[in-house]
């Protein structure tokens, strides 16, 4: 089955299950709202094509992880918009989610997706209990502190911040944990697949502060010029565009060269370069900075 085909059943299926007749009206279709229609959705993809390198021997538990992995990527969007934070006014081409439900629901939808994440890991992971304490600790060491998404939203507020361990949470991580969690679901251990993700996500980061600071937001589907309006860092102010662009190739060649031996690990440097390829979207830089 097509990788994105499978990432969107999985999150159909997840979401579906929250869509009660007990559960709030509002909650429920913000929720929706926030997982659909698709993004990119390389977090997900990457940790099945991980999966997929690693063997894949249980396809229901790596669904599984992508569909967690891809819910905390929503959450930390719903409230990265929200206005105590970016103030964001559009997401995927579309108003953000405090827009279009307000902040008390966005604030909540947040809170929501990530316990789903966590109980879609636990329902459909059952299977494998083996599997499932070492997904459980890899996804939530993504997310929580000192070094997953939510640390790398605390260091904005910070006076002094250190670009690199600024990146590697606020991006790198959750990239690194969507590797390990792809190579703990097909039975492998997911250290080794640390630096891939966290080589992976830096690069990411680093695509992101050039749109941020030359994209056409009509592109790229949200807001452009945040980092400085929040005084936060940004590579391509601090290395230039091109100094940036070339530490956006090294990261990627990095990455490509970390990921371990594995039975697919060709198969999977080819999906890292044709995404690598593709890592700033097509038509969005208007100008040069």
């Amino acid at each position: 089955m097509d990788i994105r085909l499978r990432i969107e059943q999985a999150l159909e299926a997840a979401v579906s299950v929250g869509e009660t007749q007990e559960a709030p009206p509002g909650l429920a279709a913000a929720i929706r709202y926030a997982v659909f229609p698709a993004g990119h959705r390389i977090r997900p993809r990457i940790l099945l094509g991980v999966a997929a390198a690693c063997g894949d021997d249980d396809p229901g538990v790596s669904d599984a992880a992508a569909a967690a992995i891809e819910l905390l990527h929503c959450a930390s969007l719903a409230h990265d918009d929200l206005p105590a934070f970016d103030g964001a006014s559009t997401r995927r081409g579309k108003p953000s989610l405090h827009r279009a439900y307000g902040e008390p629901l966005a604030v909540l939808t947040g809170d929501a997706l990530i316990v789903m994440a966590f109980e879609t890991l636990a329902r459909e992971a059952a299977s494998r209990p083996e599997r499932l304490a070492p997904l459980v600790a890899a996804v939530g060491r993504a997310v929580g502190t000192p070094g997953g998404i939510c640390a790398g939203q605390a260091w904005e507020g910070e006076a002094k911040i250190d670009l690199t361990a600024y990146q590697r949470a606020k991006t790198g991580a959750l990239f690194a944990g969507a590797a390990a969690a792809g190579a703990i679901a097909a039975g492998r251990p997911g250290d080794p697949w640390m630096a891939f993700g966290n080589g992976l996500g830096q690069a990411y980061q680093v695509a992101d502060d050039i749109c941020d600071l030359i994209a056409d937001p009509e592109v790229i589907g949200k807001p452009v010029g945040q980092d400085q309006a929040h005084a936060r860092p940004n590579a391509a102010r601090e290395l230039g565009l091109d100094g940036a662009k070339k530490w956006l190739g090294e990261l990627m060649r990095r990455a490509i060269a970390s990921i371990p031996d594995c039975p697919g690990r060709d198969g999977l440097c080819e999906m890292v370069m044709a995404e690598g390829g593709k890592i700033l979207p097509k038509g969005a830089v208007r100008h040069a900075a």
